[in-house]
C-alpha cells in the first residue's frame, strides 16, 4: 500500500469521526435539538455550544473528510481490522453523544409514547396526543408536529420499546433507541462478514464500519434506517445459513420484519428471488423457495400489519408525491405548477422517476458484479459462483435496486442510503462505489445542519443555496454518468451455460 495514502486515509477519517463526536457531544444546536432533562441517561460532554455557523461548518468539513477518507480506501483496499476493538470503542462513544443531523429521534420516540399509550400513532398526531402536554410527544420539532408516523409496526413496536423503557423522559427514551440503532449498526457488520468471507472483511470495514459518513448520517443521527439495514443483511445471511427451505422461511421472516420497518427496504425479498435465479436455481427448485419466502413474508407482514389497524400505510400514500429540495426533480416540479398545475405535475414526475429508476438499475447492474465474480465477465462464473453465493447475489442485487431508487427518488434524504451502504461491501469494487459515494456526501452536506429552527438567516440562505442550486446538480450528474457508462458496458451476468445446469445440482 502506499504510504502517503495510508496516512492520508488515517487523517481523513480520524479528523471526521472526532468533529461528528464533538457536534454530538456538545451542548444543543442548530443540528442537536435539546433532549434535556438527561435523567439517567448520558448528557452534554463537552462545554460546547456552537453557533450554526460553526456547526455547518463542523459538518461539512467532517463529511468532506469523510468522502475523501472514503476514496482512500477504496484505492488501497487496505487489511480489515484485527479486532472488534475499534467497532466496539466507537460504538461506546456513540452512546455517549445526542443524535444529531435531523429531529427524526424525536419523532421516534413521540410515536412509541403513542403507542404505548393506548393510542394509534398512524392516527394520532404528536401534539394532538395528551392535549399537547406530553412531555415525550410535545417536543415534536416543526414540520412534523401534525404529522401521524409514516414508519411500518415492527418499527413502530421498537419505537414503543424505547418509549416504555424510557418513560416520560424524552432523552432516556432516545438513548434507549440509540441502544438498539448501534447494536443494529455493529450486527450489520458482523453478519456482512459472514455472508462474504475473509476475502470481503476489509471491504466491510472501509464501506461500513469505518465510513464516517455512514457513521454520522446512520450511527450518531440514529435513524431507523440503520436497524431496517440489519434485518436486510439478514436477510441475505439467512439464505446463505441455511439453503434450502429453512433458509427461504427465514428469509421471508427478516425481509417482512425489514419491510415493516421501513417501506422499501422489503426489496431484499425480490433481490432474494432473483439471486436464486442467477446462481442456477430454476423451474420446480426456484418457484418452491419463492412460495415459501413468499408466505412467510405475507404470513409475518400481514400480522403485523392487520395489528397495527387500518391507518398504517396511510401517510406513506399521502407523501408518495412529495419532492424534497435537493433532487433534480424540484426544477421540474417548480416549473410545471405554473405551466400545467401542481397535481399533474407530481404525477408525471412520479412516473418519470418509476421509469429513471428501471433504467439506472439496468444500467447499474451492467457496471457491476458480486465480489468473488472475477475481473471479467464469462461463461463460467456462474459456476464459480456456486449454490453458497445467494447472499452475496442477494445484496449485489439490492445495493444496484436500492442505488437506483436513492437516485431517481423524488423525495430522498441522506439516511435513505443506508439501504445502500449496508449492501454495498458485497460489490465488487468498482464505478458503483465511486456513484454511491458521490452521491450520500452531496445529500450529506445538502442537508446540513438538518433541522428548520436555531438557524440565523444568514446560515438557512447559505444552506438552502447549497441544498437547492448544488446538490440537484450533482445528482443529475450521475444520471448522466451512470446512464452512458451502462449504456457502453456489456450486460452481466449471462446465461448460465447447458454444461453448467447439467454438472451443479441445486440445494433443497
Amino acid at each position: 500500500m502506499a504510504p502517503g495514502l495510508t496516512r492520508g486515509r488515517t487523517f481523513c477519517v480520524a479528523v471526521s469521526v472526532a468533529l461528528l463526536l464533538v457536534v454530538g457531544a456538545a451542548a444543543p444546536h442548530a443540528a442537536k435539538p435539546d433532549l434535556a432533562p438527561r435523567g439517567w441517561a448520558p448528557g452534554q460532554l463537552l462545554p460546547l455550544t456552537p453557533g450554526p455557523a460553526a456547526v455547518t461548518a463542523l459538518l461539512w468539513t467532517a463529511y468532506l473528510l469523510g468522502g475523501v477518507g472514503v476514496l482512500f480506501g477504496l484505492r488501497l483496499r487496505p487489511p480489515p481490522l484485527r479486532s472488534w476493538l475499534w467497532p466496539g470503542i466507537l460504538a461506546v462513544l456513540a452512546l455517549l453523544t445526542s443524535p444529531f443531523g435531523s429531529a427524526d429521534h424525536v419523532n421516534y420516540l413521540a410515536y412509541g409514547r403513542i403507542l404505548v399509550g393506548g393510542g394509534d400513532p398512524w392516527l394520532e398526531s404528536p401534539i394532538g396526543w395528551a392535549g399537547g402536554t406530553d412531555p415525550v410527544t410535545s417536543r415534536v420539532e416543526a414540520p412534523w408536529t401534525t404529522e401521524p408516523s409514516v414508519y411500518g409496526p415492527f418499527g413502530t413496536l421498537l419505537h414503543g420499546l424505547s418509549a416504555l423503557v424510557g418513560g416520560s423522559s424524552l432523552r432516556q427514551g432516545v438513548w434507549v433507541w440509540q441502544v438498539l440503532v448501534v447494536v443494529s449498526w455493529l450486527a450489520v457488520r458482523w453478519l456482512l462478514r459472514r455472508v462474504l468471507g475473509p476475502a470481503g472483511h476489509g471491504r466491510v470495514d472501509v464501506l461500513w464500519t469505518l465510513n464516517p459518513v455512514v457513521l454520522g448520517v446512520g450511527v450518531l443521527g440514529a435513524h431507523i434506517d440503520v436497524v431496517a439495514g440489519a434485518l436486510v443483511v439478514a436477510t441475505a445471511a439467512a439464505v446463505g445459513w441455511r439453503p434450502g427451505w429453512v433458509g427461504a422461511l427465514l428469509a421471508g421472516v427478516a425481509a417482512a420484519l425489514a419491510g415493516s420497518t421501513k417501506l422499501p427496504y422489503a426489496v431484499v425479498a425480490l433481490a432474494v428471488v432473483g439471486a436464486w435465479w442467477v446462481v442456477g436455481h430454476r423451474g420446480v427448485v426456484l418457484a418452491r423457495l419463492t412460495a415459501v419466502l413468499t408466505g412467510a413474508f405475507v404470513v409475518v407482514a400481514g400480522a403485523l400489519h392487520l395489528w397495527a389497524g387500518p391507518h398504517v400505510l396511510d401517510q406513506v400514500l399521502r407523501s408518495r408525491q412529495a419532492v424534497s429540495l435537493a433532487v433534480p426533480w424540484r426544477a421540474v416540479l417548480e416549473w410545471g405548477r405554473d405551466t400545467v398545475g401542481n397535481g399533474p405535475t407530481r404525477t408525471l414526475i412520479s412516473l418519470a422517476a418509476a421509469l429513471l429508476a428501471v433504467v439506472l438499475a439496468a444500467c447499474l447492474l451492467r457496471l457491476s458484479r458480486p465480489a468473488g465474480a472475477g475481473g471479467r465477465p464469462s461463461s463460467d462464473l456462474l459456476v464459480d459462483l456456486g449454490t453458497d453465493a445467494v447472499g452475496v447475489v442477494a445484496l449485489w442485487l439490492t445495493a444496484c435496486l436500492g442505488l437506483a431508487y436513492s437516485l431517481a427518488a423524488p423525495y430522498s434524504l441522506p439516511w435513505y442510503d443506508l439501504l445502500v451502504w449496508c449492501a454495498l461491501p458485497a460489490l465488487a469494487p468498482g464505478m458503483v462505489d465511486v456513484v454511491a459515494l458521490v452521491r450520500l456526501v452531496a445529500l450529506a452536506v445538502a442537508y446540513v445542519p438538518g433541522r428548520v429552527l436555531g438557524m440565523t438567516p444568514a446560515v438557512e440562505d447559505l444552506t438552502l443555496g447549497v441544498r437547492r442550486g448544488v446538490v440537484p446538480w450533482v445528482g443529475l450528474a450521475l444520471w448522466v454518468v451512470v446512464i452512458a457508462a451502462g449504456v457502453r458496458r456489456g450486460s452481466w451476468p449471462p446465461t448460465a451455460p447447458p454444461r453448467a445446469a447439467a454438472t451443479r445440482r441445486p440445494r433443497r
